[in-house]
């Protein structure tokens, strides 16, 4: 650390670790986390997930405790109205089992804990959607959020407006990334069965797909068919700049991860984030931040960049998909993808030079272990024997090797001469966490024996700059509405259809749906108005209901704010939104991801001043019916009675896999032209990608709730939405096989 007479500029963020089993949050205590977040056996989102059950969590607070570190329950998931009270209780018993704060995503649930647990520590979850500073600000002195995590798209600088807000932010540093924006993906639940939003995604992003155009030729020009699978996230050599943002949490993914995998990478970024705050402030006071290093634990008279590459390969050894920098650095092409495996890539420790039979000679490059895993690499060519298998064969090293040795090493399937080898599970690791895991359960009889006063100091910091969040204003008592005559809310895609329909003529599609009589209200999707006709739509706007975009980043602020003060009202999809429009006060509506799964949530959306909800594009018709009665006509509630299903967007565009982006995606002929990602057993799902380049993945049926609208609207619902929008006319020829 930097010596007493080096003031201290900045603190060191809290490293967070994840532990899905008792053993693997052990594991994360030795290796020197600040604070442990762990599921407690339901309404989490890793339902898959061993969980503590009450009585081990205790038991690890009361440990986590004595080493100065601090205990937070996963409560992520958007909830039901029949869950509410459950959870509300499960809440109370992990808190007096010693947890320190619970991270939730439900609105609703953050009422109930707000009125019922009323000093109850809440982090907003990543699963809200909140990324940009208002959104933040929005959760602290609305929601009563004293912490949140922001989306892992978010770059360096856009973490850092966040934190200057005051709000204390959480962000990931390293782990799995899924491809769509936190709390937005319904692939799952509506191409599975299986709800991500309720913790029980089947992760369809880690599937082979093809990509076709409007003729169903395949245009992906890349090695591999997982189209949607990216690296894992990796901030080893941004942890200088994430330090000088302000961030106050640095959260590593991995919940379901063994112990030996959260021991590496705790133990990674313990030592390269305490490394890298000793650097800032040491070059913030003119002391020499090679000194500082040293002080520190890093090698001796390395620099930082070679001290980040021994920390990646350190790294490397535990499961990974390959690594990315991309949302951190704002560029998300090609780097940010694992277009071949979705499995653990591991770490190259050497090559294949020479072959017998039944034998590879390894000339190995990095050390291992007698015991450890090798995968040997082979890619066939040409030339390659038409016996020769598939798939990449894992052998055990057979003596311990150091960096410069060359080992004969039984390998029975034929692999070529120059085939990269990879270590893919470390014995060592494993055994040096079964090690640190058994000493702490031998000492857990007298927690404060392992306590760590490095540790310690940082939670004593952390207590001194922590923002307990803004109090909170107002009661959040119901806020009824006169429930008008129903009316449609018809989306449209272009300038004329949207005059048309000012001026009361309805294409005969929206003719066939609506119900007789019902007042036909315009609206456009935000990213609609990006395109090359966006002039035309200029003087249309002030009639224009405007749906907003799923994201909201610090890029979108300026259009977004513009919109709720021209627009006649928005449809704000994300918390930022609708900090935009009560800034602005304007009329304002709230859709998904902005998820109302239950009636607490739409009475706080309606609190904060919202004039109808729209409930999820998922949510069932039984479930719909349900919450509309539970508010009989009280309030105005939305469902989507026609249109495109939307599975996910992500900020990344799809089309790069059919070469190097172009960097012009407003004329992007690929963007401008039919595509459409092809499953495995033939379905086709249309893809369209905005001219900011992000990508909107739509499910292969049509979302039709025609049959149940008189059912709906009996129950209390409102508002009908139709989207009228042409990507299927544009993607039709598409839909046949072949």
């Amino acid at each position: 650390m930097a010596s007493s007479s080096t003031p201290i500029r900045y603190r060191a963020p809290e490293l967070l670790a994840p532990a899905g089993t008792l053993d693997a949050f052990l594991a994360a205590l030795d290796a020197g986390a600040d604070a442990v977040y762990t599921g407690a056996g339901a309404f989490n989102a890793r339902a898959a997930a061993d969980d503590l059950t009450c009585e081990e969590l205790a038991w690890a607070c009361e440990v986590a405790h004595g080493m100065g570190a601090r205990v937070y329950v996963t409560m992520n998931i958007f909830v039901r109205d029949d869950e509410l009270g459950e959870c509300v209780a499960l809440a109370r018993r992990v808190l007096d089992a010693g947890a320190d704060a619970l991270i939730v995503a439900d609105l609703g649930l953050c009422r109930r804990l707000r009125r019922e647990v009323p000093d109850v520590e809440i982090h907003l979850s990543t699963q809200a959607g909140v990324h940009a500073a208002a959104g933040a600000v929005l959760a602290s002195e609305q929601l009563g959020a004293s912490r949140v995590t922001c989306g892992r798209e978010l770059t360096v600088d856009e973490i850092g407006a966040m934190a200057a807000t005051g709000v204390e932010i959480e962000a990931f540093c390293h782990g799995a990334i899924c491809i769509c924006y936190a709390g937005a993906c319904s692939f799952s639940a509506r191409r599975r069965g299986r709800s991500a939003n309720r913790g029980d995604c089947t992760q369809p992003c880690r599937v082979p797909y093809q990509l076709v155009d409007g003729e169903g030729r395949r245009v992906d020009a890349r090695d591999g068919d997982l189209l949607l699978c990216p690296c894992d996230y990796l901030s080893a050599g941004h942890l200088d700049e994430l330090v000088r943002s302000g961030v106050g949490a640095l959260k590593i993914e991995g919940r379901m991860k063994n112990p030996d995998y959260v021991y590496n990478v705790v133990s990674c970024y313990r030592e390269a984030l305490d490394a890298a705050v000793a650097r800032v402030n040491a070059g913030e006071s003119g002391a020499n931040a090679t000194a500082a290093t040293d002080a520190a634990g890093g090698d001796a008279g390395s620099d930082a960049a070679g001290a980040t590459e021994k920390t990646v390969r350190r790294l490397a050894r535990s499961f990974n998909r390959g690594f990315t920098d991309g949302y951190l650095t704002g560029r998300t092409r090609a780097n940010l993808m694992s277009w071949e495996r979705s499995c653990n890539q591991g770490v190259r420790v050497g090559r294949v030079i020479d072959r017998r039979h039944e034998e590879v000679l390894v000339a190995f490059e990095d050390a291992v272990d007698a015991g450890d895993t090798l995968e040997v690499r082979f890619i066939p060519g040409p030339n390659t024997a038409k016996d020769a298998p598939k798939r990449w064969p894992m052998v055990p090293a057979p003596v311990d090797a150091a960096a410069g040795d060359s080992v004969w090493v039984r390998c029975k399937r034929k692999v070529e001469v120059g085939a990269q080898v990879n270590l893919v599970r470390s014995e060592r690791l494993i055994d040096a966490a079964r090690e640190r895991v058994a000493a702490l359960r031998a000492a857990g009889q007298d927690p404060a024996s392992g306590r760590d006063d490095a540790a310690g100091h940082r939670a004593a910091e952390r207590s001194l700059s922590k923002n307990q969040g803004a109090s909170i204003r107002g009661e959040a008592g119901d806020a009824a509405c006169d429930a008008a005559a129903v009316r449609a809310v018809c989306i449209v895609d272009d300038p004329q259809t949207a005059s048309d329909l000012l001026d009361g003529c309805y294409p005969d599609a929206l003719l066939s749906w609506r119900p007789q009589g019902l007042d036909v209200v315009p609206a456009v999707f935000e990213h609609r108005l990006l395109e090359a006709d966006a002039d035309a739509w200029t003087r249309l706007l002030p009639a224009l209901g405007v749906v907003l975009d799923e994201v909201s980043r610090e890029g979108d602020a300026r259009r977004q704010r513009d919109l709720c003060r021209r627009a006649a009202f928005v449809v704000c999809r994300n918390l930022t939104q609708v900090a935009y429009a009560r800034e602005a006060g304007c009329a304002f509506e709230v859709a998904s991801p902005v998820t109302a799964a239950n009636g607490e949530t739409v009475r706080e959306l309606f609190r904060l001043g919202a004039r109808c909800v729209w409930l999820p594009e998922e949510m069932g018709e039984e479930r719909i019916e349900e919450i509309s009665r539970t508010f009989s006509g009280g309030v105005r509630l939305a469902v989507w009675a026609h249109g495109e299903a939307r599975l996910m967007v992500c900020e990344h565009c799809a089309l790069t896999v059919e070469g190097p982006c172009t960097e012009t995606c407003l004329v992007c002929p690929r963007r401008l032209a039919p595509r459409l990602l092809v499953e495995r057993d033939g379905s086709r799902l249309p893809v369209a990608v905005d001219a900011l380049g992000r990508t909107r993945i739509f499910d292969e049926t049509l979302l039709d709730l025609a049959h149940a609208v008189p059912r709906v609207i009996s129950a209390g619902v409102t508002e009908l939405v139709y989207d009228l929008t042409k990507l299927r006319s544009r993607v039709e020829l598409c839909a046949k096989e072949g």
